[in-house]
């Protein structure tokens, strides 16, 4: 079984490799904007300073994994950013920026791994029930929703695409993290760690099937509304 982890640094991404290398499983690459220092000593495989704005940076790390492993059987794309922006103090490049990493971040990872995803794999992107259009209560977070709600439907279309092809997508909502991407969240919550997340994640991963490909689920395992 070959996982592969995009946004292992730290956080979520980091402990779901360190979860699934408790667990035994051999071959986990970590994949890192940094020099995956924390990650080495829980992955079989390591590639750093990957930006998933970046084709060509993409397109190495597509490269390694094809040489390193032939096929993936598992992909979690963690790599996001959030920025709280309000109306009237709207960062339209902060917007695009976020656009391009929370939402066609895990479409240019796919599109690059198409040889590598056989039949049977499976695909999990890490979006936010802020990207929900019927869960929005609240409005602000212009940027962050808007990107997440962009990385859903980008899920979306992955999984009729990919469902042809026997490759299983679901978007997940990891929960209320208390990670650094939350330190100026407003409001008060009960957070989780992001090792109790990963253990949610990587336990829907494992019971992602065809039959409930296109799901948008919380780590929970709630379903959650679009």
């Amino acid at each position: 079984m070959t996982t592969v982890v995009i946004g292992a640094d730290k956080g979520i991404g980091l402990e779901i490799v360190k979860a699934l290398h408790a667990r035994g499983e051999a071959d986990v690459a970590a994949v890192c904007l940094g020099d995956g220092a924390d990650a080495a000593a829980h992955a079989s495989l390591v590639i750093c300073q990957v930006n998933v704005t970046s084709a060509p940076d993409v397109a190495r790390m597509a490269a390694s994994l094809k040489e390193r492993f032939g096929k993936i059987d598992t992909l979690l794309h963690v790599s996001g950013i959030m920025s709280m922006d309000t109306l009237g103090a709207l960062d339209f490049e902060q917007a695009k920026r976020e656009y391009d990493i929370n939402a066609l971040g895990p479409l240019r990872t796919v599109e690059a791994w198409l040889g590598l995803l056989h039949e049977g794999a499976k695909v999990g992107i890490i979006t936010s029930r802020v990207g929900s259009l019927s869960d929005n209560s609240s409005g602000g977070q212009y940027a962050y929703r808007l990107s997440k709600c962009a990385a859903n439907m980008a899920g979306l279309n992955l999984h009729h695409d990919l469902s042809k092809r026997g490759i299983a997508v679901r978007m997940l909502h990891p929960g209320m993290v208390k990670t650094d991407l939350v330190k100026d969240y407003p409001g008060e919550f009960n957070y989780i760690t992001p090792a109790q997340a990963a253990i949610g994640l990587i336990a829907r991963m494992d019971d992602l099937t065809l039959a409930s490909s296109g799901q948008f689920r919380h780590a929970n395992g709630e379903l959650l509304p679009w």
